[in-house]
Formats: C-alpha cells, sequence, structure tokens
C-alpha cells in the first residue's frame, strides 16, 4: 500500500497550463491528418454543406467568447478595445506582411499578414481559462478575438486587388466579390439580424417570462431603487445594470439556435458577437461550454485535413513566428497607451495571447482560389502560432510557481524554531511567524470540534530573534502584540 502511494505521488503530472482540451485538440489533428492522407478534402470545400458547417462552427465560437465577457470590464475598457480591433489589426497586419514581402520578395505574400492578423475566437473560448490572467485581461482579449473580424474583411478588400495586380495577373480577385458595396451590404444584414434577435428576446420576456426565485423580492439598492434583473425580472442588486426581461430557458435556447443557424446559412458573424453581450441566461453556461469545446476539436480536425494535402513549411513557420511577435508588440507597447492600470503580468499575458484556428483557414480558403498555397502556408502556420503560445504559457506558469515557492521560504539569517508542541514556525522577511502545522487533522463529522462546540486544538503567533539570544532558552518567546 505504501509502495503504491509513492508511486502515485512521484507520478509525472502536466503543467496546470496544458488543458485537458489541448490533449484532445492535438489528437483531433492527428486523427484529421490521416483522414486527409487517406481521403481528399478538396472536393467537399465550396459545398452547401462544408460552408454551413464551418460557419456554424465559427458561430459557436463567437457567440461563446462575448457570452463570457464581463460587461463591466468592457465599458471601462471600451476604449482600448476600439484601439485593438483597428489600429492592433492594421498594425498587426503590415508587420507581419513586411517580414514575409521582405524575407521571400513575393508582393503576394501581402495578403498572409491579414489572414492570420485576427485573433481566433473559438481558440480563446476553449483554452484560455488559465488562472493567471485576470477577469479584465481576459475580457478584453475575447472582445479582441471577437470583433477583429470586420476589420480582417475590410482589408481584404483593399489589400487583395493590389496583391493580385502585383503578382502580375490581370482584373481583379474574385476574393473581392462586390467591393465596398458588398461589405455594406452585409454590415446592413447583421445589424438587422441583431435587430431581430433582440426583439424577440424582448418579447419573449414579456409574453413568457423566466420564472422568479423566491425570497428576494423587495430587495432594494443603496439609492432605495428597485429595479428588474435580466436573469429572472426580480428586483435587481446594488450597482448592478438595467436589463431587460429574459424569456423562459426553453424559449431562449430555441431563439439563441435559430439565431446561430441564419448567421451561419448567411455568414452575419458579427451581429453573433454582438448578440452574445445581451442575449444570456445562467442555463447556458455549462452546455454552451461543452459546445464550444466540441466546436474546437472539430475545427482542429478540419485543419487536419488540408495539412495532409500538402504545406510550405518554411513559409508557415516564419509565418506564424511574425504574427505570434506582431501580437506582442501591439498588446505591449500599443495596448497601454489605451488602457490603463494593466499589470505586468496581464500586459505579458496578453502580449502572448495570439491564437489562429478556423477563422485563419476559412479564410486562407477563400483566398486559395486566387492566391494558390495560400492554405499550404496558413495551415503550418497555424499551428506553429499554437505551439508558440502554448509553450510561453508553459514557461510562465513554471517560472510563476518558482516564484511564489521562493517567496514563501524564510529568509538568510532565520531559522525556524520550534513552537508549543512541536509546531514549527517560520515567517518572511518583517513579518510575524506562522505555523507550519496546525495541529492533528479535523474529524469529517465534528469539524475539528469537541462535543461542547470549541476546537480541541489552537496554536499562538511567536516571534522569532536572533539564534544567539535564544541560547539557554527553550528556543522561543511569546512575540510582543
Amino acid at each position: 500500500m505504501e509502495t503504491s502511494r509513492r508511486d502515485r505521488a512521484w507520478r509525472p503530472k502536466l503543467p496546470r497550463a496544458v488543458p485537458a482540451v489541448l490533449l484532445g485538440a492535438l489528437g483531433a489533428l492527428v486523427v484529421g491528418t490521416v483522414i486527409g492522407l487517406a481521403a481528399d478534402p478538396s472536393r467537399l470545400v465550396g459545398t452547401g454543406g462544408y460552408v454551413f458547417a464551418t460557419g456554424l462552427l465559427l458561430a459557436v465560437g463567437l457567440y461563446g467568447s462575448t457570452y463570457g465577457i464581463d460587461l463591466a470590464d468592457l465599458r471601462r475598457d471600451l476604449r482600448g478595445v476600439v484601439a485593438a480591433v483597428t489600429l492592433g489589426v492594421f498594425l498587426k497586419a503590415g508587420l507581419i506582411a513586411g517580414v514575409m514581402v521582405l524575407a521571400f520578395d513575393r508582393p503576394e505574400y501581402l495578403i498572409l499578414g491579414i489572414v492570420v492578423a485576427q485573433i481566433d475566437p473559438l481558440s480563446v473560448a476553449a483554452l484560455s481559462r488559465d488562472g493567471h490572467m485576470s477577469q479584465r485581461a481576459r475580457s478584453l482579449l475575447t472582445a479582441w478575438a471577437s470583433f477583429d473580424d470586420p476589420m480582417t474583411v475590410l482589408l481584404t478588400l483593399y489589400v487583395a486587388g493590389y496583391a493580385y495586380t502585383a503578382a502580375g495577373n490581370a482584373g481583379t480577385p474574385s476574393v473581392v466579390g462586390g467591393g465596398t458595396r458588398g461589405y455594406l451590404l452585409g454590415l446592413v444584414l447583421n445589424a438587422l439580424l441583431l435587430a431581430g434577435a433582440l426583439l424577440l428576446w424582448w418579447a419573449g420576456g414579456r409574453l413568457w417570462p423566466a420564472r422568479r426565485r423566491t425570497g428576494t423580492a423587495g430587495k432594494t439598492d443603496k439609492t432605495g431603487k428597485t429595479g428588474k434583473t435580466e436573469e429572472t425580472g426580480e428586483p435587481r442588486a446594488a450597482g448592478e445594470p438595467w436589463r431587460f426581461r429574459r424569456p423562459a430557458t426553453p424559449l431562449a435556447v430555441l431563439l439563441v439556435v435559430a439565431m446561430l443557424v441564419l448567421a451561419a446559412l448567411n455568414t452575419l458573424m458579427f451581429a453573433v458577437a454582438v448578440a452574445g453581450l445581451f442575449l444570456r441566461a445562467k442555463a447556458f453556461a455549462r452546455p454552451l461550454a461543452r459546445a464550444v469545446t466540441s466546436a474546437f476539436l472539430l475545427a482542429t480536425a478540419l485543419l487536419g485535413l488540408f495539412v495532409a494535402q500538402g504545406v510550405e513549411p518554411a513559409q508557415g513557420v516564419l509565418l506564424g513566428v511574425s504574427a505570434f511577435g506582431a501580437q506582442a508588440v501591439v498588446a505591449m507597447l500599443l495596448m497601454p497607451l489605451f488602457v490603463r492600470g494593466l499589470s505586468r503580468r496581464d500586459r505579458f499575458l496578453l502580449g502572448i495571447g495570439q491564437q489562429n484556428g478556423l477563422t485563419a483557414v476559412l479564410l486562407a480558403l477563400t483566398l486559395e482560389r486566387d492566391f494558390p498555397k495560400t492554405v499550404g502556408i496558413v495551415a503550418p502556420a497555424v499551428v506553429t502560432v499554437n505551439l508558440l503560445h502554448y509553450g510561453a504559457q508553459i514557461g510562465f506558469d513554471h517560472w510563476s510557481r518558482r516564484r511564489s515557492r521562493r517567496g514563501r521560504q524564510p529568509g538568510a539569517g532565520q531559522e525556524r524554531l520550534p513552537g508549543p508542541s512541536g509546531v514549527r514556525t517560520a515567517r518572511r522577511p518583517g513579518g510575524r511567524a506562522r505555523p507550519m502545522d496546525c495541529g492533528p487533522p479535523r474529524d469529517r463529522k465534528t469539524n475539528g470540534r469537541k462535543p461542547n462546540g470549541r476546537r480541541p486544538y489552537r496554536h499562538f503567533r511567536y516571534g522569532l530573534r536572533p539564534v544567539a539570544s535564544h541560547v539557554g532558552t527553550t528556543g522561543f518567546e511569546p512575540a510582543t502584540p
């Protein structure tokens, strides 16, 4: 028995920065690559089922990412979010494209900077639940990933035409489509879908509202006024923003699913991203987390299909490294000018927050017709970016744990002195002694208490003095209050 316990204690464990879903993603990538080697997936590209499936995966990721944004943090850092999705995307695309053109002297590589400049919201929603980043920084990153797609599409409309002509081709690329007119039409359709979803949500809350919880009626805020909460229509707590009453859970689920399906059919992703900020219910949290994880695994398997069709490793690796470095430059140099109060830890974690996935692959497939071998370059770039991201996360987690352990060790020139009943005490420089052992283990039934309600063991705080002053004494003296 002792041997088995010792073996379990020494069994190697994964670092805390590596989530379990990452192992599933690696397995899905391998499975997708094997399937891609056995069958040619090029016949699926462009079919109606493929477009709907990829659009639905992206819609689930967008809704899941904006669903978890703290609205108070978003309002406080709204200027930073706007700067990230406008200036940040422009700067990242310019840095990446400049590196690629200078390295390979091919003007058509200008378009590659746009493909990987955005952050994949599905990857962020599925894998950015580490405990190092604060809630404010996490909300900033998810908003950045959710709302940079419109700017990416706008850059594609203008840069694709120049890159196509500079490469020696005649005419205009097919990706431009309707140009500015088509882009404005897409914004109008997104606005109509968003307005319809909000209107139906409000009407459902009036006709079939969510059930009220008991024991909360009559609460007032600091001003003495009452309001209705988003969840159940009950009086809201102090400081909580006012929102309209939500519908019952079955109706709410039906409305959200219908919105996601319509968005996938017509590629109206901006409406889904904005709707995730308002169409919320507590019943969505757990099923939505599972749906986002499943969508991420399916998207990773889809990436493996195209990795198996041939890649350009040199261009892909350099593109991934450039995208990761551009994110670090923008997050650490540009964002502090617009977002005040972020700690150095949060700035560093935002700097290594570049993640690519389904959105980059979909955009590369769109550009493949006009710019051949785009998918073969973007696929290894996506893998490179994600490997760099999680490698940096693991390294930061290891460094953080070592630093915390070093901070808990007693300072130089201090020794641990025995406390009462053999309790070992130690203290940090300038602090009081703290017990290293709090006595015998507690009984689960009595929670460490005697039948009369008193605890059977109590420790006291003891100060530390130089070791020389304790010669001939009991080894410790009570600390002065």
